[in-house]
């Protein structure tokens, strides 16, 4: 079998869980899968868990140290995992500093596969925004100078139709909904933009175990939605292809390497 190499980046600790640790954990047997990770920061200025004992100034140590856990429990950790240890918050404002160690990395492993957020940022936070632009800029050149591998690059999205499930169920319990004009509420993509629709209903609970293990973000007592009804929302990973560029009528994949 021929050796894949993924890279995923992510701005914070718990990124990189959300986005791609169940397509990892389908994989997390497979010999012939290099996977690189990369953080853009430690997520140092986050809030904290009540139930965390860490001063501000060791919680930055500390996410990395649960990044590491959450990993472990995923059962596959990243061959290289890099932290950039840039200012949590920051990201948007440092440019080409940011663009540069990410463009290194990527040249070095030669990809097949490049993940990160969408240019949205999923959710609209700044530092997911700047993380995608610079993954995304630093791809498409390395695409033009003709470097080796990078074969597909993907951008995390949720689907719409989800969000307006999720909204109406929200709404009939009386809760807030997700609005996208509110900052760090999630933003849907129309339907058919979705390329790739990874089944990850057998890994759901793993993937919930693995996000507790960011006990500074994650613990019950700071995110008290029960594991159960946390599992539902993680039944599907959803990727939109933004390369190769390709039509919407191209039938909707259903692993992140098909066709690699």
């Amino acid at each position: 079998m021929t050796r894949r190499t993924l890279v995923f980046v992510a701005a914070h600790p718990d990124d990189d869980t959300f986005a791609i640790s169940r397509s990892i954990a389908l994989h997390r047997s497979d010999p012939d899968l290099r996977f690189v990770l990369i953080h853009a920061t430690d997520g140092e200025a986050g809030d904290i868990a009540a139930d965390v004992d860490v001063m501000p100034e060791k919680l930055g140590a500390l996410r990395r140290l649960e990044a590491a856990a959450s990993w472990q429990t995923i059962g596959r950790e990243p061959d290289r995992h890099v932290w950039l240890g840039f200012p949590d918050g920051g990201l948007a404002d440092i440019g080409r500093d940011l663009f540069e160690p990410i463009r290194e990395v990527l040249v070095e492993e030669a990809p097949d596969v490049v993940a990160t957020f969408g240019l949205d940022g999923v959710t609209g936070h700044p530092d997911h925004i700047a993380v995608s632009r610079a993954v995304t800029e630093a791809f498409m050149m390395s695409v033009e100078l003709g470097s080796p591998g990078f074969g597909r690059l993907l951008h995390g999205a949720i689907r719409q139709s989800h969000i307006d499930r999720w909204n109406a169920n929200l709404s009939a319990e009386g809760r807030p909904t997700w609005d996208p004009d509110t900052p760090y509420s999630i933003r849907g993509v129309p339907d058919h933009t979705i390329g790739i629709s990874v089944d990850t209903r057998s890994v759901s609970e793993l993937t919930v175990a693995a996000l507790r293990q960011h006990r500074s973000q994650w613990s019950p007592v700071h995110m008290p939605i029960a594991d159960e009804e946390l599992g539902k929302s993680l039944r599907t990973e959803d990727w939109v292809i933004a390369w190769p560029p390709s039509h919407d009528q191209r039938p909707v994949l259903t692993d992140i390497f098909e066709g690699i």
